[in-house]
């Protein structure tokens, strides 16, 4: 399991982001204060206050593929 800070402040950031997380069989949650959302829900994401970066939560290994593919969207 891996945790990262995300930037989705855009609706193209967001449609760019579920595109990529589809793609993968593991499971992403995007946590936002006491809200837990599946990653790859596009309506879920848009439930959340985008305005600032979320938490992502990766359950697998976070492969070297994953976080390049997220490189994009991670804050430090």
């Amino acid at each position: 399991m891996k945790k990262t800070r995300i930037s989705l402040n855009s609706i193209d950031k967001v449609k760019s982001f579920v595109n990529i997380v589809s793609k993968f069989d593991c499971d992403f949650d995007l946590i936002s204060g006491r809200y837990v959302i599946d990653a790859k829900s596009i309506m879920g994401i848009f439930s959340l206050d985008l305005s600032k970066p979320i938490d992502l939560t990766i359950h697998d290994d976070a492969s070297e593929s994953i976080m390049s593919a997220l490189s994009e969207f991670i804050v430090d």
